[in-house]
């Protein structure tokens, strides 16, 4: 085994020291990318709705309010720790908003009383608090369903636009047959992204619903489910072109060849041509609802990714299956999903915040200390076909006994949206912005950052715009020390020898890793030797 070094992760501005060794035969640079990409879309749903994942409690005076500020907070800042980096917020729920609308009345999920405010805006406080983070937000729209036919945003509907809504058994819906849909709902698209900074629109439910017998012909349906879509991306992109349109259609787009969606699909049942959107150039990212598990899930997920017409497919896993109340699922069953994702350069989102922070089964604790051990970076829009921004300059460091400042002039080439900065540090000079163990923040807004660090360690900034595209870096100007040798980590078979601690490092164990990310064994790092008796011949990475 090759002793490469320790590596640098962050939570915010803090730097922790991971040691890692890796083999040295067999695995090169690329696959080390693969294992930890540095573009990937890691994104939770966020629903509102009957504060199912937030918020918990209602405001209605300045202790509530900052109590439900916290909690949300408090969510943000473990979704952080598990280097999530996209956030679909709730933000139309069934007819009503959480924003101070002059289409839509107040849903009752923030101040406990429909049609009431809370007494802020929490679209605006969500938006802030995952910029703070370095996190997206897009802003999740439900599009045709708006509630019980006497609930009050069904109600307020209907008194002002009558021939918009149809009856359903008990439930009322936006007629997709009415072309008035496709304005109402771009309108309120259109609002939100004219009034607030949202990185997207998410739009969900945009289909028919599957209870419906639709009497238009299987083409006009989804002409008009398309047309829908068409007008909304039309009406952002006019208003913010770098705000991204998303959707998350039925799971599986159409049948496949060696395997049946079972009747359940998006182009026949729910009349989604998701992967026309895709093709036409409407849609930026698709988040497939994917709740299902075997040979429903792989087939129809590189089904999707082979669709994808250059745009950012982020499969949508059921993790509320895990619950024992839902499906009881195994957690392998999830984390395979998402070991799968990845390799076929997918993102993934999990359904829904929750199950993920309550950590059920584990999930939480795998996907924060093994799976997302680095951050990422969202992929991209390269299709938006803007041009790359300039790099930052005079990057200069300041150094104390307990941390690190730096700082850098701004860009001046702020249109679109603005900028922001990305920032990388490494024992190795130059610094490798390829290599996303080196990177430390994203997203800032400001030009300097502190570091919470004794380590000679050098420096790099990037800019980037709205668009997800990132400049040259520019490095801290130092001389270039001779890089550390490497050397094996010794061992007979049955003994490793491990490398002494130093002052540095604090754990008490080590885990010996396969190169597909399986844990072998762990085991306890508390002497200079350790025994690994039993593990087959061969090549693994040791935290």
């Amino acid at each position: 085994m090759k002793l490469l070094g320790k590596y640098l992760t962050t939570t915010t501005i803090t730097i922790t020291l991971i040691l890692l060794t890796l083999p040295c035969f067999g695995v090169g640079q690329g696959e080390l990318f693969r294992v930890n990409p540095k573009h990937e879309v890691r994104a939770v749903w966020l629903a509102t709705i009957g504060g199912l994942d937030w918020p918990r409690c209602y405001a209605n005076s300045y202790i509530s309010i900052e109590n439900q500020k916290k909690e949300l907070t408090q969510i943000l800042d473990k979704l952080k720790k598990a280097n999530i980096n996209t956030v679909l917020f709730q933000t139309r729920i069934r007819g009503t908003v959480i924003y101070p609308s002059a289409i839509e009345p107040w849903d009752g999920c923030c101040s406990g009383i429909p049609g009431k405010s809370p007494g802020y805006d929490p679209l605006a406080f969500a938006i802030d608090e995952c910029h703070k983070r370095g996190m997206e937000i897009q802003a999740w729209i439900v599009a045709i369903p708006i509630g019980k036919w006497n609930s009050f945003g069904c109600k307020t509907l209907r008194r002002k636009h009558p021939t918009l809504v149809v009856r359903k058994g008990n439930e009322g819906y936006i007629d997709p047959n009415n072309p008035s849909a496709k304005k109402y709902i771009a309108d309120i698209c259109s609002e939100i992204t004219s009034k607030y900074d949202v990185d997207g629109i998410h739009l969900d439910y945009i289909r028919y619903p599957e209870t419906w017998k639709v009497d238009t012909k299987n083409d006009k349906a989804r002409q008009n489910i398309t047309d829908i879509v068409k007008n909304v991306y039309n009406v952002i992109k006019s208003i913010k072109p770098w705000v991204k349109l998303s959707c998350a259609p039925i799971g599986k787009y159409s049948d496949l060849a060696r395997y049946s969606s079972n009747g359940w699909n998006a182009f026949s049942k729910g009349y989604q041509d998701a992967q026309g959107w895709l093709r036409m150039g409407i849609m930026d990212q698709i988040y497939p609802m994917m709740y299902f598990k075997g040979n429903q899930f792989y087939p129809f997920a590189l089904d999707w990714n082979e669709n994808c017409h250059g745009r950012t497919i982020v499969p949508g896993l059921g993790i509320y299956f895990l619950s024992s109340e839902e499906g009881n699922w195994p957690v392998d069953e999830v984390i395979r999903q998402m070991y799968v994702a990845r390799k076929k350069g997918m993102g993934y989102a999990f359904f829904r915040n929750k199950f993920f922070c309550d950590d059920t089964k584990g999930l939480y604790s795998f996907t924060k200390d093994y799976f997302n051990l680095y951050p990422a970076l969202i992929p991209p829009m390269t299709w938006a076909h803007m041009p790359t921004p300039s790099a930052p300059s005079n990057l200069t460091k300041i150094k104390s006994d307990d941390f690190e400042a730096i700082k850098w002039d701004k860009i001046t080439d702020n249109a679109n949206g603005g900028i922001s900065y990305n920032v990388y540090a490494s024992r190795t000079y130059p610094v490798d912005i390829n290599d996303t163990r080196n990177l430390i923040a994203q997203r800032l807004q400001e030009n300097h950052l502190a570091i919470n660090s004794k380590d000679n360690l050098y420096y790099a900034v990037t800019s980037m715009n709205r668009y997800g595209q990132e400049s040259a870096p520019v490095q801290e100007k130092a001389e270039i020390q001779p890089e550390r040798t490497t050397e094996f980590l010794k061992n007979d078979g049955r003994k490793l020898w491990l490398p002494d601690k130093g002052h540095e490092l604090d754990a008490d164990y080590i885990m010996i890793k396969s190169l597909a990310g399986t844990i072998i064994k762990t085991l306890p790092y508390r002497d200079k030797s350790t025994d690994i008796t039993g593990i087959k011949n061969g090549c693994y990475v040791i935290y």
